[in-house]
């Protein structure tokens, strides 16, 4: 999930790979290369790194399938806790559109923030 001041992801590292940092690092660098080539403009702080980036990651190891679904859903509803959106549906750059695609989700989930509060994310 990618909003304007962050990131959302999950994702599985081999066994005997838990070299979360070092994945940030490159998957931050990639990023960042693409905006420079896109010629996006970037604002750059004295040690050189993008304003783009947080200097430090939270790291969660998913324990079970319901600590797994509370995170995709905790992910997914993130642009409406932050004002972005008012329905999960209508956030572009989401996986929440491949799960509907796939009939994990319907494509109404969560409602509309307009309407009432669902629970979904941090108070």
């Amino acid at each position: 999930m990618i909003l304007p001041d962050h990131l959302h992801a999950i994702f599985t590292l081999p066994e005997e790979d838990a070299d979360f940092s070092g994945r940030w690092r490159r998957i931050k660098g990639h990023f960042s290369n693409q905006l420079v080539v896109a010629g996006a403009a970037t604002r750059r702080r004295a040690s050189g790194a993008l304003v783009l980036w947080q200097p430090r990651f939270w790291e969660h190891t998913i324990r079970d399938e319901t600590d797994f679904e509370h995170h995709v859903d905790y992910i997914h509803f993130n642009p409406v806790k932050h004002g972005l959106v008012t329905r999960v549906r209508d956030w572009p750059r989401s996986s929440f559109h491949a799960y509907v695609r796939r009939g994990l989700l319907p494509d109404d989930w969560a409602g509309d923030a307009r309407e009432a509060a669902t629970g979904y994310g941090e108070p």
